[in-house]
């Protein structure tokens, strides 16, 4: 694998992006404490095969995962979040990566863990979705600036929609007839309550509200973010995998 330049331990450092001026002034203030910082990108990688993932960058360091080439339901190529990279003594690259799933134990935390940067391929995304929970809202980054936003349901009290950073794991396009149809962006976020759901692990997804009644703007959900169905789609037509999910509360 080339590389044009040798790679040094480094992270993401989020810059902040905001519409403030579009907001009426009495708002201001208040969106000033909370606004999220988003980075005008991020960099992304897609595996070329199945990777053991290691708890320090090193061929020595303990083996703690392993992560698939493919996603499960659609068949399409894992592309995960780059938190870091560097190389070792040896002169092997290695990337801190954000990983779908529990972490060890059962937990709902996100996790993260190094794997090999051979027969991968790097990127990066412009896009980010930001979840603000207790307004019900959804918005929608490009380059660091809110770009779409959007009323949502979220989970109800019993089944919360569970908070931190996450990614988009896969791009699904619904049957007509599914629970949550047209489109679900499955997410690398589990259920904090449910560890099976619908014959699933508890994923939580961002995804339509066909065929599931309720409203928009309310906590009816269970743990899933649901949206309308041109914002859902609009979305699914933008959106791969691999882009940066954050859920506030």
């Amino acid at each position: 694998m080339h590389l044009a330049t040798r790679w040094k331990t480094v992270t993401n450092v989020a810059t902040t992006a905001s519409l403030l001026a579009l907001l009426p002034a009495a708002a201001q203030a208040a969106r000033t404490a909370s606004a999220p910082q988003v980075a005008p990108e991020a960099q992304t990688v897609s595996l070329l095969a199945a990777h053991a993932v290691r708890s320090a960058p090193g061929t020595d360091s303990r083996t703690v995962a392993a992560v698939a080439a493919e996603r499960p339901v659609t068949g399409a190529r894992t592309t995960l979040p780059v938190l870091a990279q560097t190389i070792d003594d040896d002169g092997r690259f290695w990337l801190q990566v954000r990983l779908p799933g529990r972490v060890l134990g059962g937990r709902t935390p996100p996790r993260s863990g190094w794997i090999s940067a051979e027969r991968t391929r790097l990127a990066t995304t412009r896009w980010h979705i930001v979840v603000e929970v207790r307004a019900r809202r959804v918005a929608v980054y490009r380059g660091g600036r809110v770009l779409r936003s959007y009323t949502a349901g979220v989970g109800k009290p019993s089944t919360p929609t569970p908070l931190g950073e996450f990614f988009v794991e896969e791009n699904v396009k619904m049957p007509s007839d599914a629970l949550g149809a047209p489109f679900a962006l499955a997410l690398s976020a589990r259920s904090a309550v449910l560890r099976e759901f619908a014959g699933g692990p508890g994923q939580i997804a961002v995804h339509g509200m066909r065929n599931i009644g309720g409203r928009l703007g309310t906590g009816g959900s269970f743990g899933c973010v649901r949206l309308g169905d041109r914002d859902i789609e609009w979305l699914a037509h933008h959106i791969m995998p691999g882009v940066p999910v954050t859920i506030l509360g």
